[in-house]
């Protein structure tokens, strides 16, 4: 692609996402929104490959269909009320619509059919932006009309998208597949606790930001799609694959890694208000994704493929990427320690 292109469609990424977050009146919002879509079906597509068309004709059509119930269900809301506010949005009615357009645009069960197929057709790169940057957003709307949603539906579609987040990701062999229902389970943790601390879906969306950024970036620089192709990467680079290990166990949410952080106050939380069932529920759907990121680790470091290649050691590489990988993945294992610091900022 060329690079004045790639670079405008970069900063239209940035804008739609900087004009959504920071903005109160629902039109703008919306517009944030599109212009978000718009930015990045060119950077899933740029393949060319049938698959990477598929994606992003996917991509589209579900982006626009929640698009336009954003806008539905805010203008219902200014007929009934009058307001245009985004933190005004009291109709019950214009909430049940709103949630169901944000769980489309982020892939919340039952609507997360296109996520990994969309996922699965694009570049690393893009999978990386469709994961992190292209979530904030709808999880912004989220956290500022949280007052007034519906704290069973949230409930009940938390749960849903943990266990079918851990049960479909079981049996893939795609890695980003892998990551596409890992991101649903984890967002599955960031709905249950929206409406009761908010501050905690941010934090939980922060830190699983960091994480996948940092496992994407090295699959990127490894290049690596499959877990076949996983388990003969070890023999090129052996000192980040064994950083990836302990990324990928973070982000299954083990102690004394950063994952583990969030799920320990949303446990915390859940228990403090009464939802100690749910809490107990999602606690064990998530030995569910323990289960797939236990089989990424063990194709990553563990298991050596029986005709070792003779490869030179990448110790250095050259990437303008590698410094950033080595803060991600440093970031992405040692934050716990500091949970009371990052508490007090939040």
């Amino acid at each position: 692609m060329n690079p004045q292109a790639k670079l405008i469609f970069t900063i239209s990424l940035v804008l739609g996402t900087t004009i959504t977050i920071s903005s109160h009146h629902w039109v703008m919002a919306w517009a944030g929104l599109e212009i978000n879509t718009l930015a990045i079906l060119p950077l899933i597509s740029k393949s060319h490959h049938p698959r990477a068309i598929e994606a992003a004709t996917k991509y589209f059509l579900t982006q626009s269909a929640a698009s336009a119930l954003v806008l539905f269900s805010s203008m219902t809301n200014a007929w009934h009320t009058g307001q245009w506010d985004i933190t005004q949005m009291t109709h019950p009615t214009s909430s049940l619509i709103l949630t169901s357009a944000v769980a489309m645009k982020l892939g919340l069960v039952p609507f997360h059919f296109w996520y990994p197929e969309v996922l699965q057709g694009s570049p690393l790169t893009a999978g990386l932006l469709l994961s992190t940057i292209m979530k904030l957003p709808p999880i912004t709307l989220l956290f500022m009309t949280s007052p007034s949603l519906n704290p069973t539906l949230l409930t009940t579609m938390a749960i849903l998208s943990a266990a079918l987040g851990g049960w479909m990701g079981l049996n893939q062999t795609q890695i980003r597949k892998i990551l596409a229902f890992s991101s649903i389970s984890h967002l599955g943790w960031m709905t249950i606790i929206l409406v009761y601390n908010p501050k905690l879906t941010l934090l939980n969306f922060y830190l699983y930001t960091l994480m996948t950024a940092a496992v994407f970036l090295t699959l990127n620089s490894m290049k690596v799609l499959k877990l076949t192709t996983l388990m003969t990467a070890w023999t090129k680079t052996p000192s980040l694959n064994a950083m990836l290990l302990l990324t990928l166990l973070s982000l299954a949410g083990l102690p004394p890694l950063t994952g583990f952080l969030p799920k320990w106050l949303i446990i915390q939380e859940l228990t403090k208000q009464d939802m100690a069932p749910a809490a107990t529920i999602i606690s064990l759907l998530s030995l569910l994704g323990l289960f797939f990121y236990l089989r990424l680790a063990y194709c990553t470091t563990i298991t050596l493929p029986p005709h070792t290649t003779n490869h030179m050691k990448q110790w250095h590489t050259s990437k303008p990427t590698s410094v950033l990988i080595a803060i991600l993945t440093t970031m992405s294992i040692t934050l716990l320690p500091m949970a009371p610091l990052i508490l007090t900022i939040v």
